[in-house]
């Protein structure tokens, strides 16, 4: 028998109404700390890896052939099925039509599992040619010829034989993941319909506690490929934690493959507009693989490196205050009330954007005390630390065009509208291959890990990103007719000043511990520049300094 607290909850979750107020922060403050959890067990997976791999071949190798199947799996399922499917399913549940909604589930799932089976098998036939496209892009791209002086010379770009059926093997052993996490997706939205909010959460963590134990128990056996064998490990605790709570929501499974079951025409007119987005997105890490190939050897790695450690602080900032707002702004548009939308929408880009420009500041003085404290051990070495701080600090120039993308793209599909931001997100693409090219050329000396010119595709993203967000604002302040400009601006003005500040004290703390461990340089520097910088903040009259933390905390 169901709970009927439970039910009396769902009933209400259910209604318009019920996405702002008490329920939502609730929903919210789980996913902050989701993110913050899963962030930190994915600084630690960084972290053993490093310490068993270093900055070298084999976790280059690995990298590369992981880039396939998260490319396939967000084309075929990723966020695209996500949001598609579950408004969709939610609608069912609305109508109280639990048997179509559970239909419609069905369906998908079956349908999802064929296709993702099909690319898995097809992928795995062709992961030779594949792996040698992506190491060896004068296949590709016959343009770029050794000693046409194009952009560099191609003999430096390429893979040695052992790299290149390294990464066919770990390739053929991740494809699985594509399958496991397509199904494992399609139930996180299914979950969440029903506002259930802690085991999807859960399910982020585990997938990483999958590739530490590959990393901590399994290389040690098997070598790079006990990584691989913990990343499929990782896909089905990430399925696995999520099995358990679906008879409770009395589901019911029925294998369909009729693309004619009502609501699955929808999800896939949905989906068209989020593919290409999520297509966009990975042809971008492609782009980094393409580039890093012909560059010394760890280059992938130091890159990888400071990209996840930027995207833990965006996760943490961006994604979780825009997975927040983004029922309200909905409810917002269906009701067509745009007074409230706009000032709800601005009290976002403010909060996101008072804590994005410290973090920015500070992951740019301190990015070598913070990546030597999470990573130097084991293999890993100074010169690999030096390296990933190096395209950190260009990474983290990105982080507040990152964290503003979070936030806007969601309100354009609060309009119903998927398809501005692909567009816009296409050209950025674009860009940044165009940056890409530009920028290897005049930053940093080829040939160095510790001064790579791979930062200067970590700054290519960063630029991009930035035009991107900035596209993104002036197209939505004229549909909406405005913005709150005059209060946004007022805090950038206000938060750069305060940042700017806390990060000269952060300098100068470094300057005075000289040659410190680690450990306490970056502890000190990241205790100081939060007191700082809220310090600041309060004395420059920023209302953020005191809303932020209460808008976080915030149980009614």
């Amino acid at each position: 028998m169901s709970d009927p607290i439970q039910n009396s909850e769902f009933k209400i979750q259910n209604s318009p109404e019920a996405l702002s107020g008490g329920r939502m922060a609730r929903a919210a403050l789980v996913v902050m700390i989701a993110y913050v959890a899963s962030g930190v067990l994915g600084l630690v997976r960084q972290a053993a890896i490093g310490a068993a791999y270093g900055a070298g071949l084999e976790f280059d190798a690995f990298l590369a052939a992981q880039r396939v199947p998260e490319l396939l799996f967000n084309l075929v399922a990723g966020g695209a099925l996500g949001s598609a499917f579950l408004p969709v399913f939610s609608t069912f549940l609305a109508k109280d039509d639990a048997e179509g909604a559970w239909r419609l589930a069905g369906a998908v799932i079956s349908l999802l599992t064929v296709i993702t089976t099909g690319l898995a098998v097809l992928t795995f036939v062709l992961a030779p040619w594949l792996v040698q496209t992506v190491l060896r892009p004068e296949n590709l791209f016959p343009a770029f010829t050794p000693g046409g002086g194009l952009v560099f010379d191609l003999a430096q770009m390429q893979a040695t034989a052992v790299q290149q059926a390294l990464t066919i093997d770990l390739l053929r052993i991740m494809l699985g993941t594509v399958i496991i996490f397509g199904i494992s997706g399609l139930l996180m939205g299914i979950l969440n319909a029903h506002q259930h909010f802690w085991r999807p959460a859960a399910a982020l963590s585990l997938y990483n506690l999958g590739i530490i134990f590959g990393a901590l128990v399994l290389s040690p056996l098997m070598g790079v490929h006990g990584l691989a064998w913990g990343t499929v490990l990782g896909a089905l605790l990430h399925l696995g934690i999520q099995l358990p709570e679906l008879p409770r929501l009395g589901a019911r499974w029925r294998p369909s493959l009729d693309a004619r079951t009502p609501g699955v025409g929808e999800v896939l007119i949905l989906m068209g507009p989020r593919i290409l987005g999520q297509g966009v997105i990975q042809i971008n890490f492609l782009v980094i693989v393409f580039f890093t190939s012909g560059m010394v050897s760890g280059a992938l790695t130091a890159v990888n490196t400071a990209f996840v450690l930027m995207f833990t602080a965006l996760g943490v900032i961006g994604q979780s205050l825009g997975t927040a707002v983004f029922p309200s702004l909905s409810t917002l548009a269906a009701r067509e009330d745009w007074p409230a939308y706009r000032r709800t929408l601005g009290g976002a880009l403010r909060s996101v954007l008072f804590l994005a420009i410290p973090a920015t500041v500070g992951l740019i003085v301190l990015a070598e005390p913070l990546v030597g404290l999470l990573f130097e051990r084991g293999a890993w070495t100074a010169e690999a630390t030096a390296g990933t701080a190096w395209a950190l600090q260009f990474f983290a120039a990105g982080l507040v065009g990152h964290a503003l993308l979070e936030i806007l793209a969601r309100a354009f599909y609060a309009l119903h509208d998927t398809w501005t931001p692909v567009l816009v997100g296409l050209g950025a693409m674009l860009l940044n291959i165009l940056l890409n090219v530009l920028l290897i050329q005049v930053i940093g000396e080829p040939g160095s890990l510790t001064r790579g010119p791979f930062a200067g595709l970590a700054l290519a993203m960063s630029l991009a990103t930035a035009v991107e967000a900035g596209t993104l604002w002036l197209i939505l302040r004229r549909r909406i007719g405005g913005l709150e400009g005059g209060r946004v601006w007022a805090l950038v003005w206000r938060a750069s000043a305060a940042a700017l500040g806390m990060g000269a004290l952060i300098l100068a703390l470094r300057a005075a511990l000289g040659g410190a461990h680690v450990l306490v340089v970056a502890g000190l520097g990241l205790g100081l520049g939060v007191a700082a910088f809220f310090g600041l903040a309060l004395l420059l009259g920023l209302e953020e300094a005191r809303a932020v933390p209460g808008m976080i905390l915030r149980r009614r």
